[in-house]
């Protein structure tokens, strides 16, 4: 078993909201702002050549994994 106190882990969605709000203030200045909407970019280039998943679709997805991976870091 783990003893480690709960409170010392690493809680990934307010991770997620001081990264989105950072972005959100910064704007392109911010260190993530670049790999997300890179992420995006390919993410609907990859929803526009598939054929069931649209390029809305994709560039959500693809920015949600551009953030995931910025924030497991």
């Amino acid at each position: 078993m783990d003893d480690q106190d709960p409170r010392q882990t690493p809680d990934w969605v307010e991770d997620a909201k001081a990264e989105i709000s950072g972005m959100a203030k910064e704007g392109v200045n911010h260190p993530s702002t670049a790999p997300v909407l890179t992420g995006a970019a390919i993410g609907a280039l990859a929803g526009a050549l598939l054929p069931v998943v649209s390029w809305p679709v994709g560039l959500i997805a693809g920015a949600g994994f551009a953030l995931y991976q910025r924030i497991k870091k």
